[in-house]
């Protein structure tokens, strides 16, 4: 049903850029993943040092969840392949629609072939509904990640964004790319794993009020923080003032990259409490800091009957 409480040391951050766009990274058991193709002078120093910490000469993975322009620009992507190195590239499931985003995918297939023929391997794998089809399904309270969408493609390609909860850590993120349509949302909160897990949540669409973020998703999902990367002077107004509002109604605190990275990392014995600060602006000072507890910590601790009774109400035992 489960696995037993683990000790992994665990670290996200979300990466200020100076521009549009969004840029994060979570390490976890050994597993540094960076995610999103975009790379600027203010945030490539900030990765560098990020994988320094960690302890990582490379990236293990990189996860681009859509094929927008402030999620996968060309230079960046190209940046980030030839100074990170990624050993498995997880792209979005749907076609390249724009000129930027065909030289983005033509770019992973070139880095595939050029480090093939230097003897390397590099898993390219897009994520599109019959890749996530061939996944097992995820049911086990505890620490392998899980994709949730695209299960179809859309005729919005910010529908198509790739979904996905990672929680290899002692704490979970829940990535949700662009993602608009409210039915989405909807099977998002159907799902035990994704309402009673996700500790941190990276705002849809960099937190526009486009009906996916509600207040019921909210109320239902209720991550104990939410994560919005967003230019200092960005027209659109990111994170809305109505997202905004209905957080402050679930007590849910919001961190955004206007004004400095956000650092997310777990507190020794790194068993599931963590910390949370936000810098201030290209510098290592804190402009402020915060303490939670991840949701998987509490949940390890209950015994059988009573997680059972959570992830599978009124099941009454085999037959």
């Amino acid at each position: 049903m489960m696995d037993a409480l683990k000790s992994v040391r665990t670290r996200f951050r979300a990466y200020q850029l100076g521009q549009a766009g969004a840029s994060y990274s979570y390490f976890a058991n050994q597993h540094f993943t960076l995610v999103e193709g975009m790379a600027t002078d203010i945030n490539i120093t900030q990765v560098r040092r990020e994988m320094e910490i960690c302890g990582k000469e490379s990236v293990d993975t990189l996860h681009i969840t859509s094929w927008d322009n402030d999620h996968c620009s060309s230079s960046g992507l190209k940046w980030i392949l030839e100074a990170l190195r990624p050993s498995r590239i997880e792209y979005p499931g749907y076609p390249p629609h724009t000129d930027s985003a065909r030289s983005c995918l033509q770019a992973i297939r070139s880095y595939q072939a050029i480090r093939r023929n230097t003897g390397v391997k590099v898993i390219a794998q897009c994520m599109d509904p019959p890749y996530l089809q061939s996944l097992e399904s995820g049911k086990k309270l505890g620490y392998r990640n899980i994709v949730y969408h695209p299960k179809e493609l859309r005729e919005s390609s910010n529908d198509n964004s790739t979904v996905k909860l990672f929680r290899e850590g002692s704490f979970n993120v829940a990535s949700l790319g662009d993602v608009e349509d409210p039915a989405i949302a909807a099977m998002l909160r159907r799902c035990t794993i994704f309402n009673r897990e996700t500790d941190v949540l990276i705002l849809a669409h960099h937190g526009a009020d486009n009906g996916f973020t509600t207040r019921r998703f909210l109320k239902e999902v209720e991550p104990r923080v939410a994560i919005c990367t967003s230019n200092y002077d960005n027209h659109f107004d990111h994170p809305r003032q109505e997202i905004k509002d209905m957080l402050f109604e679930r007590g849910i605190r919001i961190f955004t990259t206007k004004h400095g990275d956000v650092i997310i990392e777990s507190v020794p014995p790194h068993t599931g409490k963590y910390r949370v600060v936000n810098l201030k602006s290209n510098s290592t000072q804190i402009s402020s800091a915060y303490e939670y507890e991840a949701k998987k910590r509490k949940l390890l601790s209950m015994n059988g009957d009573t997680l059972r009774n959570i992830y599978k109400p009124g099941f009454k035992g085999l037959k």
